[in-house]
C-alpha cells in the first residue's frame, strides 16, 4: 500500500497576484513561511519512507520550513512550464485567448498537457514498489496534473480541481485501487 502525499507551496508574490509562475524561482513571502511552518503540524506525527521536492526554491523552502530539511530533488515535481505565459495571469492570457485552458490547450513555447502528464507518470513510476507513505512538495498546476495521472483520469480532468497554498493531497494506492484519498487539506481548516 502506498500514500502519496502531495504538498503545495507557501505562498509568494506571482500567486498572491495569480501570475503564472513556472521557471520563476521566487522565494516565499512572510506568510507562506508561516503557511508552510503550519503545514509541517498538518503533516506531523506521519513517518515517511521518502521525501520529494521540486528543486525550485519555493518548494524546497516550504519542505524545510515544514519540517523536512533533507528532501530528495526532483526536476520532475516542477511546475508546469508556462513558455510565453510566464509572469501573465489567467485574465491576461484570456484578453488575447478568451477560450484558453491550460490543461487543453497547453502554452505556447512551453508545456503541452500531454507533456505534463507524461511528467507526471514518469514520476509515479520512479515510485513504484514503494509502500509506507511518500511526500512530495509541489506546485499547484503540476500537483493537479499529478493526481489525475495517478487517478488515470485524462489531463483535462485536472481543470476541475483546485490546490490552494500550502495545502495538502493524499493519494491512495490500497484495496481500491488508485484514489484521490483526500484533496486541498489546509491547517486550521476552511
Amino acid at each position: 500500500m502506498l500514500d502519496l502525499y502531495l504538498a503545495r507551496h507557501g505562498t509568494t508574490e506571482w500567486t498572491r497576484t495569480g501570475q503564472h509562475t513556472g521557471s520563476t524561482d521566487l522565494p516565499l513571502l512572510p506568510e507562506g513561511e508561516e503557511q508552510a511552518r503550519r503545514l509541517g503540524e498538518l503533516l506531523s506525527g506521519i513517518e515517511f519512507t521518502a521525501v520529494y521536492s521540486s528543486d525550485l526554491q519555493r518548494s524546497l523552502r516550504t519542505a524545510a520550513l515544514a519540517g523536512f530539511a533533507s528532501v530528495e530533488k526532483n526536476a520532475l515535481l516542477r511546475e508546469y512550464d508556462y513558455g510565453e505565459y510566464e509572469g501573465l495571469t489567467t485574465r491576461q492570457i484570456h484578453e488575447v485567448r478568451p477560450n484558453w485552458e491550460i490543461y487543453h490547450d497547453g502554452c505556447p513555447g512551453g508545456e503541452t498537457p500531454d507533456q505534463v502528464y507524461a511528467r507526471a507518470s514518469r514520476f509515479l513510476e520512479l515510485l513504484g514498489g514503494t509502500d509506507g507513505a511518500v511526500l512530495a512538495f509541489s506546485h499547484g498546476h503540476f500537483s493537479r496534473a499529478l493526481a489525475v495521472a495517478w487517478a488515470e483520469l485524462p489531463i483535462t480532468t485536472a481543470t476541475r480541481i483546485l490546490l490552494d497554498v500550502a495545502a495538502v493531497a493524499i493519494l491512495r494506492d490500497g484495496d481500491h485501487g488508485r484514489v484521490i484519498q483526500r484533496w486541498n487539506l489546509v491547517a486550521g481548516g476552511l
